[in-house]
């Protein structure tokens, strides 16, 4: 029986896995199902769909848990975090540390159905996940590792759809990385200011003025991999289209970053769904 206490807290461990605010469950979702899809060919297995789709929001949970343990005592200096329940005191750090053990627990319960290869992989990829938050202490390149978490995913539904990782996999991989990196640098420049006075490290602090300039690099690099990965699978039209529609989703992401206001650049940011969402569908279409 669920004690009163706990029922309590239930709207704040809510709030500290983010389920009131999805966009991270759909930046890491549309790539993972997108592999999926191509893994399997057509329509996945059904089993595997459920603990993909399951696993995603799972385990971006248990990443806002660790993220949340690793800043509480830096989210009380931040505008835009202030009201996170470990900042408010709602919750404790040990609460938070408890959800993301009890959460990466019920994710690896969901990999446990897959096979020996992608039990392997789930190792790697609860590793990241856990060391990201406390990257932002140690480099300026927090977002690199954040890219790799979000990104294995990709490597994990074909291992276990096909039990191998195909070469051209690894472009998708490269990808997903490069396209994290430009939008959660784009989140980044919402908190710079803040993050200058407190020392907190992102990719924002490092690309300095030449952020908007980096991020269009990237983005580029990111559509000819997505390209190259097309011919690689031999996808048909619709999902170059789809690259095609990305591309222009990201050139729309530059006017809204150009004068590095805190709001357009957060606008940018949750947009990126859009263009996860263009690309799984030129590749369900494709």
């Amino acid at each position: 029986m669920i004690s009163a206490s706990f029922k309590a807290k239930l709207p704040a461990f809510k709030q500290l896995m983010r389920l009131d605010r999805p966009i991270g469950i759909m930046l890491l979702l549309w790539p993972t199902l997108g592999a999926l899809w191509l893994a399997s060919e057509g329509f996945p297995q059904l089993d595997l769909l459920l603990i993909f789709a399951l696993g995603t929001v799972v385990m971006r949970s248990a990443g806002c848990c660790i993220n949340d343990f690793a800043d509480a005592k830096i989210d009380g200096h931040v505008a835009r975090t202030t009201q996170r329940p470990l900042a408010t005191g709602e919750l404790s750090r040990r609460e938070a540390l408890l959800a993301f053990i009890a959460l990466s627990l019920l994710g690896f319960g969901l990999v446990l159905l897959t096979n020996r290869f992608t039990i392997l992989l789930s190792f790697g990829a609860i590793a990241v996940a856990a060391l990201y938050p406390f990257m932002k202490r140690l480099t300026n390149l927090p977002q690199l590792v954040l890219g790799i978490a979000y990104s294995f995913g990709i490597l994990m539904a074909f291992s276990a759809a096909t039990n191998e990782i195909p070469p051209a996999a690894y472009l998708l991989f490269i990808a997903n990385c490069l396209w994290t990196i430009a939008y959660d640098t784009q989140y980044a420049m919402v908190d710079r200011e803040y993050d200058l006075k407190i020392g907190v490290k992102s990719t924002a602090v490092l690309f300095g003025s030449a952020d908007t300039l980096i991020i269009g690099l990237l983005q580029g690099l990111v559509i000819l991999a997505w390209w190259l990965a097309g011919y690689r699978f031999e996808l048909d039209w619709p999902y170059f289209a789809g690259v095609i529609a990305a591309a222009v989703l990201f050139i729309y992401h530059q006017t809204l970053i150009r004068d590095r206001l805190p709001e357009p650049c957060f606008k940018a940011f949750l947009h990126n769904r859009w263009v996860g969402l263009v690309m799984f569908l030129g590749v369900v279409i494709g």
